[in-house]
């Protein structure tokens, strides 16, 4: 499980001062980029060495309560399956105790000319299997 928190500010919201729907993706892909980074992978190098890139191919979210301007969130981050060409993280967005999102994301690796799927080189498998 990994913790990242994130501050509402008044761009995120709508004119009623309730986070737009599509915020909450870049919340969590702060929080996946940050997960990533507390591995030790760091994804420019990981294009330009490893010539892969990791792209969201699905995601399911579910909404169970709005988050408002200048709320104090917590998206936890806990891997699901890693696979040889993806792997599935949940993510949860919280207030607090409250939870207000709940999702599944599914990360694909792919070429990062091609834009075909690559398998998730060993290294980067391991760092990812050893949290």
């Amino acid at each position: 499980m990994f913790d990242w928190s994130v501050r509402v500010y008044f761009e995120d919201t709508d004119s009623g001062g309730v986070v737009y729907h599509s915020n909450y993706l870049k919340f969590m892909e702060r929080a996946r980029t940050e997960w990533l980074r507390s591995l030790g992978i760091d994804q420019a190098k990981l294009k330009q060495i490893e010539q892969v890139m990791f792209v969201v191919s699905k995601h399911s979210l579910k909404y169970i309560k709005p988050a408002r301007f200048n709320d104090m969130l917590t998206i936890k981050t806990n891997t699901i399956a890693i696979k040889n060409f993806s792997l599935w993280l949940n993510q949860k967005i919280f207030r607090e105790d409250t939870l207000l999102l709940d999702a599944e994301v599914e990360i694909a690796c792919i070429d990062a000319k091609l834009f075909k799927p690559k398998k998730i080189p060993p290294s980067i498998k391991k760092q990812m299997e050893f949290v």
